[in-house]
């Protein structure tokens, strides 16, 4: 486990980094974000998430610790750019201006945040006092798993709810409404990838990291993207495949864990956290490739 003082050490350096971004965006609120300048970020954003899995085995005890931060982080920024097809749906439902985007998402996004850290929490306090939840989180990513993969991404449509009615009723305005349906869309989200990451690692340390880093450079992974979601048509059954395979995974941990090592004369496998990595980065390259390769710019299917 980490110490109290890399805790807060790495806390304090990447709350300063969220700052730095509220900072920009509040000084380029009425300025519209470029494809260029996303992608700068964007990249700027991933290169410090692979600087820090690189190093951390020189402040983290586990030998597993730099695999599990890869495979978390590669998962729930897989689930993150799924959250935007959501985004770019509720602010266009509400017509926000595009100058006053970043703003929103940024804001939304630390929202987000804070809340994730309160299921983080629980997830970890549940799994410490009652291993049998691991059957409980493997059995809700299969079934969520299911419901993604037979879900039909062109029905998908947001629908106004009742805390967005009581906001309305309320006086607030648009922008508000906005930023509050952004944090709790993600909150939702978090439903899936916060078992999801647990699935790698009982970490905690990780996984707050994992995830810090996947929200960090949502926004401008936003703008970067927004025109290529069209395209991403097969995104939600690789990040299916990916839930499935962690709640089995999951699954086949809990039976171990209580002393179950084979079914019906067959042998359950020990998943290694280099599979996992694997299954999970080859996923998401055959899902674009995929995706890319089926589609043409302006999104339509090849024939």
């Amino acid at each position: 486990m980490e110490s109290t003082a890399v805790w807060l050490i790495t806390l304090g350096i990447l709350s300063l980094v969220i700052v730095m971004d509220l900072m920009i965006a509040i000084a380029r609120r009425n300025k519209e974000t470029t494809i260029t300048e996303a992608g700068i970020w964007t990249l700027i954003y991933v290169a410090a998430a692979l600087a820090f899995g690189y190093f951390m085995n020189n402040w983290t005890t586990d030998p597993n610790s730099q695999k599990e931060f890869f495979a978390g982080w590669l998962t729930e920024y897989a689930l993150s750019v799924d959250n935007i097809f959501v985004f770019v749906i509720i602010l266009a439902r509400f017509q926000i201006e595009r100058t006053k985007q970043q703003l929103v998402l940024l804001l939304g996004i630390i929202i987000a945040l804070v809340l994730r850290g309160g299921f983080i929490a629980a997830g970890s306090a549940i799994l410490e006092k009652f291993s049998s939840a691991f059957f409980i989180f493997g059995a809700f990513l299969i079934f969520t798993a299911y419901k993604m993969f037979f879900e039909d991404s062109e029905e998908e449509e947001y629908k106004e709810d009742r805390i967005v009615t009581f906001l309305r009723s309320k006086g607030a305005s648009t922008f508000t409404i906005a930023l509050i349906s952004l944090g709790f869309t993600d909150l939702i989200f978090a439903l899936d990838s916060i078992p999801a990451i647990f699935g790698i690692t009982r970490d905690p340390y990780i996984v707050v990291c994992a995830n810090i880093f996947a929200l960090m450079g949502l926004r401008q992974l936003y703008f970067l993207i927004q025109g290529l979601l069209q395209r991403l048509i097969f995104l939600s059954k690789g990040l299916s495949f990916i839930l499935a395979f962690i709640g089995t995974k999951m699954i086949i941990e809990a039976f171990h864990g209580a002393g179950v090592h084979d079914i019906l004369g067959l042998a359950l496998p020990h998943i290694t956290i280099e599979v996992s990595l694997g299954v999970i980065l080859a996923s998401l390259i055959v899902t674009g490739v995929a995706s890319l390769t089926a589609t043409r710019k302006d999104g339509t299917e090849i024939v």
